[in-house]
């Protein structure tokens, strides 16, 4: 039932303003429910794109949501949607009976949280004050929860009153206008962090191959993607700055192969991480005497909790996933057993992901100068490259992809697993099959610069043509799957 009197601290004014809006938005409940309206592309685009951020099975509030289907389309455990209006509400109660649906003023929410993902989908441009809704949302929001809105573009003003005024499907009231920058910081005052933001949706019109390409590609390039209709934004709750309360327990996995002169040095030199560390040694069909080498090693170093497995497969991609399957930790790391990144920095990184300032953690050789022939001149053309590549895929910065070691919680780690069939297995470095899953999940990606060492031992497994030729399928591989959609 809607609240009586004024929401929160809305003045009388926007009191005044909440109640035309319901009128409105009670009078073209009927037409916003056509599915030959004008608007019912749009809808499906945006449904199309939400299902792309969101796993299948999540606890789900939408605010304003309408008839429904977009909520009902993501396929919630548990699904709530709420809006002020008493003729949508009740349409969408008809039409999705999995779902639940409350009449209630988003600027006062009477509900319980916590909820995994909260959509306010073409909801800011129409509310009286944004930050209250956005500071209103805490209560519903575990650590790990999504904010994820989408609102019209500034440079679509005039084109969509148009279509208004025409009587053509845009039945829109007086809006707010806002960038990009304005919702992040509107966020950022109410205690959340943006992720990432893109644009969407060039051609809202149902014209066949013409829709495809100017949607599924020009959107995506610059100068093109500055004229979209809609922007989407990501967010979290700000992490805060209190100490860790329980110390993590942390696995660290080494792929080893022909690396046997420097496994003693690994066990020497790991330090103490979190609670408990374990080290999990995957070999990879060495031609030198790599696994018996860990062998001995766990045998002089009873005080170390390691183990090792033979891989059967084939590439680091392999070996990581059988590492980070059998690993115990609730911290998974990776660290190449070449010790070009200096096991001393691996706190760094546990700290980093511990204190939630980030829940993937990807470490960044291209910062401090490197030793010599630490890495060779093209390698870090072609690093560079790629880091501007895959920064534009993800929507995230990424400076470094192919650094070796990667952090992230087990738990989303089982869940980038389970929705792997998204991508597939397609990566034999195991670093992208990461990136990508992470990316996927909406999780805040953090870098942690170190220096990149040489190698002491043994000789690199990388070829610099052939795996960047594979990098660069990769990126096209990508695209296909996240971007160009």
């Amino acid at each position: 039932m809607e609240a009586e009197g004024v929401a929160g601290n809305m003045t009388e004014p926007g009191y005044q303003y909440r109640k035309d809006r319901i009128a409105h938005w009670d009078n073209v409940s009927d037409q916003k429910n056509d599915p030959q309206r004008l608007g019912a592309f749009y809808q499906k685009l945006l449904q199309k794109y939400y299902r792309l951020m969101v796993s299948s099975g999540m606890r789900i509030l939408e605010l304003g949501c309408g008839n429904g289907d977009l909520l009902a389309s993501l396929k919630p455990s548990f699904g709530l949607g709420v809006d002020f209006s008493f003729n949508m509400v009740k349409i969408a109660r008809d039409k999705h009976p999995n779902c639940c649906f409350l009449q209630a003023d988003a600027h006062e929410l009477p509900l319980a949280g916590p909820f995994d993902i909260i959509i306010l989908s073409d909801l800011v441009n129409d509310l009286w004050d944004v930050q209250t809704v956005f500071e209103n949302l805490h209560h519903l929001c575990h650590p790990r929860t999504r904010v994820i809105i989408n609102f019209y573009s500034n440079l679509w003003k005039v084109p969509l009153g148009v279509v208004n005024w025409l009587g053509k499907g845009a039945d829109l009231l007086p809006q707010n206008w806002l960038a990009q920058n304005d919702v992040i910081n509107l966020l950022k005052l109410a205690g959340f962090e943006a992720i990432n933001d893109r644009s969407k949706i060039l051609l809202p019109l149902p014209w066949g191959f013409l829709a495809a390409f100017f949607n599924r590609f020009l959107a995506n390039i610059i100068p093109f993607r500055w004229f979209c209709l809609t922007n989407f934004i990501v967010a979290r709750p700000a992490p805060g700055t209190d100490a860790v309360k329980v110390l993590p327990s942390v696995s660290v996995i080494v792929p080893a192969r022909n690396e046997a002169g420097n496994i003693e040095d690994i066990f020497k030199r790991v330090p103490p991480l979190g609670s408990r560390t374990e080290l999990v040694f995957v070999e990879g069909h060495s031609t030198d005497n790599t696994f018996e080498t860990i062998e001995k090693m766990i045998k002089n170093f009873p005080d170390k909790d390691a183990r090792v497995y033979r891989q059967t497969g084939k590439g680091k991609g392999d070996a990581v996933r059988l590492g980070f399957e059998k690993a115990k930790g609730d911290i998974l790391m990776i660290l190449d057993a070449d010790m070009t990144v200096p096991p001393e920095d691996l706190p760094r990184f546990v700290d980093a992901i511990a204190t939630n300032k980030g829940e993937f953690i990807n470490g960044v050789r291209l910062v401090y100068p490197m030793e010599d022939q630490a890495m060779r001149f093209f390698n870090i053309l072609g690093n560079k490259f790629f880091s501007l590549a895959f920064s534009w895929l993800l929507e995230q910065p990424i400076k470094d992809t192919l650094c070796g070691t990667k952090v992230m919680w087990k738990k989303d780690y089982e869940r980038l697993a389970d929705n792997r069939s998204y991508f597939g297995d397609f990566d034999p470095f195991g670093d992208f099959d990461l990136l990508f899953g992470a990316a996927k999940l909406n999780l805040k990606i953090v870098e942690v610069p170190v220096r990149y060492r040489s190698r002491i031992y043994g000789d690199t497994n990388i070829s610099r043509w052939r795996h960047g030729w594979l990098l660069l399928k990769m990126v096209v591989f990508a695209a296909k799957r996240i971007k160009f959609v």
